[in-house]
């Protein structure tokens, strides 16, 4: 799914809503969110993988829909800490059911492969 049909306002809510959260680490990212504030360095450490090119992209497309809180403290060297606004959380909130149903998923999935 492309960033525009982020902002495309003749599509479904389910279009609407994935469309915020398409990409490999966005999801990721809401979830880790949520316990706390990070900085950079340290979402970075906690996703082994994820690029400081993908990860400054990423949180900025998250910034732009509403998502996260980018705080930047005017210190040297310059602090930079992210945390979900009270849209983030709703969004994360309403993940949960599908999280809950993506487990189950993955149960039956693991209990298929062990009966065959």
């Amino acid at each position: 799914m492309t960033r525009s049909r982020a902002q495309d306002l003749n599509v479904c809510g389910v279009t609407a809503a994935i469309a915020v959260i398409d990409g490999k680490w966005k999801t990721i990212l809401l979830w880790l969110l949520e316990s706390h504030p990070y900085r950079p360095g340290e979402l970075r450490r906690r996703l082994p993988g994820l690029t400081e090119k993908v990860l400054t992209q990423t949180l900025r497309e998250m910034e732009a829909d509403g998502l996260v809180h980018r705080e930047v403290h005017d210190v040297r060297p310059l602090k930079t800490v992210y945390s979900l606004t009270a849209f983030g959380r709703e969004l994360s909130e309403a993940l949960a059911p599908l999280s809950d149903w993506g487990h189950r998923r993955l149960d039956r999935l693991a209990e298929s492969q062990r009966v065959s």
